[in-house]
């Protein structure tokens, strides 16, 4: 009896084997003796050619999926052709900025984003035969200082903020499948890489415990938290080492948080590791390192380099086996090692007959929409005018100004979308028949005066050019900043338009259409109303018209704090965040605080409470806090829970975001709000024991609606 099912057993095993010419091709097999099987079937030049973002094996039969960027939706057009260079755009579902999905403080919704997104990478990848499935995505660096170039494609300065952001986008990209992904999500770019100019050289320099504490903090939650096995390396050198080849990689992402996927350069970043950073002798010595810290994928030429490495003796095709075993975890999980797909949920995207295009349905127009309208941040809606929102039966002209109102710019990461309404566009359709939209781009030979004169309401859009207009390395308006180049300064050169027309129209309503922040001093001080919102969306001018005459309420908020003077900042390039950086470290007194942002209506906090007075390592807290839409408009509250360390015995940030969460109250209602805070998340480094740490002692609960505007407080002791 014994011998019948051990046979039936064999009979079965060898029924399913013969069903794939190679042991890689079944699913059912495990993950690592499927890449065993691949590896001891190709060849040193297949292996060689997986070190690339396109590790194809033609002569296996395996088309495996490259890379994409996808920042806020699909690119595969746009300013940088990413459809290809003289290729027809695809166009896709385009979101606002990144900095701009971090301003809605809604990960349901950000998670909703992504997962739009991944599905059109899948149509795209599979209907198309356009794009790749590996999306680089989200961009999981801090915006510690408002020069940086790149801040528009960050979600703000917080490490526990961008980490939770992070975890939401790249679960929507990879879908809740338990076996397959429906993208891979490539986060980028390890490690604290954020300065443009001379990042192919320089070093950002800081401590240990700043190193676990902050920078590394949002890519340790992307993998543990979110599930992405795959990331970027940065330009730039840490602590000394360019970030291609610092032990960083293996020692801490893949030995201590189990990424064991994909790990690639940044474009070109190997030309540099010896043009610019100068650290190698040769080329072939620097694929060594490259390989041998974990680097598996190369954006760049490198072919020649590894071949040398390996005829040199520095590198060894086992070597090369150990690294490249990570890009093909990654391929099983998109399912592309599978000889068959019918266990795959996300194969059959974009194969059926007839198949609307997704971005043409009105499912991902809405989402769009609700994305750009929940974005938006009400700066000032001065309470003795209360411009805001427009009473369209007072109003009968509106002046639209500016060099932002007629057009929805595109970063260099986005895609191209498949229609845009502009600012003006959206705001002459809100405002109807019976009120007359004017229209000037600036005030030559005095047109903008004189249209804000003879308006009731005159609103001036203004903010950076996205790609600023130029050349790649060069921004000619010392404001703007991009890829490659930092900000000179923080002042709106619009400002003297924002002047005259206040002086011709007291009633005027600047929209700040920017991807970072301005010292707008006069603004503030002067303009009743003001909103921020940032480039990009679709949906720009819809959305924005919908906040300025109230058909959506206003409750986005900042994620980064907005200094008064560019002399409130450090060094660009002192990356020691305690040196007054960030709403954490900042002595000064800010322009905008971190999460800040106001509604048309009011909020009361009401009651802070806890589940516990006591908090222990691996444990959790349950705060609820209750609060009341005091107003007479629904609206939404964003709930922010700082924690503060009062008798720390070792320096710590003055308060530190730990929970929130975006909250819907009709008017008059009352609701409480649940949130959970996380022992490990209130721990620190210890340098000397090399390991994270719960300090006993006392935290302060500080909850309200932004980080200077603290309400309620309660102390628990942490053991």
């Amino acid at each position: 009896m014994k011998f019948l099912k051990l046979y039936i057993l064999l009979l079965i095993s060898t029924t399913a084997l013969a069903q794939y010419k190679y042991p890689f091709q079944n699913p059912t097999l495990d993950t690592e003796k499927r890449i065993d099987n691949l590896l001891q079937l190709m060849t040193l030049d297949e292996k060689i050619h997986a070190l690339s973002t396109n590790p194809s094996v033609p002569r296996l039969g395996i088309k495996a999926a490259g890379h994409v960027e996808g920042l806020h939706g699909l690119a595969l057009g746009g300013p940088g052709e990413w459809g290809g260079k003289g290729k027809a755009p695809l166009t896709t579902t385009t979101f606002p900025q990144a900095y701009g999905l971090g301003e809605t403080w809604d990960t349901e919704l950000l998670q909703k984003v992504a997962a739009v997104e991944g599905y059109e990478t899948r149509y795209a990848y599979q209907h198309y035969n356009r794009g790749a499935l590996v999306v680089r995505a989200p961009n999981a660096d801090l915006a510690r200082d408002p020069r940086w170039g790149r801040t528009e494609e960050s979600y703000g300065e917080d490490a526990f903020f961008n980490g939770t952001m992070t975890v939401a986008f790249v679960k929507g990209l990879q879908g809740n499948d338990k076996k397959y992904w429906q993208t891979a999500a490539l986060m980028k770019h390890f490690l604290a890489n954020s300065n443009e100019d001379g990042r192919t050289y320089t070093s950002s320099d800081f401590d240990e415990r700043l190193f676990r504490e902050y920078y590394s903090l949002p890519f340790k939650m992307g993998v543990e938290e979110g599930g992405s096995r795959a990331y970027m390396a940065a330009y730039n050198k840490v602590n000394g080492i360019p970030a291609m080849v610092h032990p960083m990689l293996k020692d801490i992402t893949v030995k201590e948080w189990g990424q064991n996927g994909i790990i690639c350069t940044d474009g070109g970043a190997f030309g540099l590791l010896l043009s610019d950073h100068k650290y190698y002798a040769d080329k072939f010595l620097g694929a060594a390192a490259a390989v041998k810290a974990g680097i598996n994928q190369f954006l760049d030429d490198y072919a020649d380099a590894v071949y040398g490495a390996v005829a040199n003796g520095y590198l060894t095709e086992k070597e090369i086996d150990a690294v490249i075993r990570g890009d093909y975890r990654v391929m099983i999980k998109l399912g592309l090692l599978d000889s068959e797909t019918k266990a795959n949920p996300f194969a059959a995207i974009g194969t059926e007959k007839d198949v609307t295009d997704p971005w043409a349905t009105e499912a991902h127009k809405k989402l769009a929409l609700e994305a750009t309208q929940k974005s938006i941040v009400l700066l000032k809606n001065a309470p003795t005018k209360q411009l805001l929102p427009l009473d369209k039966t007072k109003i009968k002209r509106i002046a639209v100004i500016g060099p932002r109102a007629d057009e929805v710019l595109l970063d260099w990461y986005s895609g191209t979308p498949p229609y845009t309404v502009t600012p003006l566009a959206g705001i002459k359709a809100k405002a109807g028949e019976n009120i007359e939209v004017t229209y000037a781009l600036d005030n030559k030979d005095g047109k903008a005066v004189a249209l804000a004169k003879n308006a009731d309401v005159a609103i001036v859009v203004v903010g950076n050019h996205p790609w600023c207009n130029a050349g790649w390395n060069q921004c000619p308006v010392p404001s703007n900043g991009k890829e490659s180049v930092d900000r000179q300064s923080l002042e709106l050169e619009y400002e003297d338009l924002v002047k005259v027309v206040q002086q011709a129209n007291p009633n005027t309503v600047v929209v700040l259409m920017s991807s970072f922040p301005y010292s707008i001093n006069w603004t503030q001080e002067h303009v009743p109303a003001i909103v921020h919102m940032t480039h990009n969306s679709q949906e720009t001018g819809t959305a924005l018209a919908n906040v300025l005459f109230g058909d959506y309420n206003p409750a986005g908020r900042l994620t980064q704090t907005w200094v008064k003077d560019i002399t409130d900042l450090p060094e660009l390039m002192d990356y020691n965040i305690r040196h007054g950086r960030t709403y954490m470290y900042f002595k000064g007194k800010s322009l905008y605080a971190f999460g800040y942002g106001l509604s048309y209506t009011t909020f009361v906090y009401k009651a802070l409470e806890t589940n516990t007075t006591s908090l222990k390592k691996n444990g959790t807290v349950t705060v609820n806090v209750t609060l009341t839409n005091t107003g007479s408009r629904d609206g939404e509250e964003v709930v922010q829970l700082y924690v503060a360390h009062p008798d720390s015995k070792i320096e710590r940030p003055v308060k530190e975001l730990k929970a929130f969460a975006r909250v819907a109250l009709k008017a008059g209602e009352t609701k409480t709000v649940p949130l959970t805070l996380r022992a490990k998340d209130f721990e620190y480094w210890n340098t000397q024991k090399q390991r994270f740490e719960l300090e006993p002692g006392t935290l302060e609960l500080q909850t309200g609606g932004a980080s200077d505007n603290i309400v309620l407080k309660k102390n628990i002791k942490t053991e």
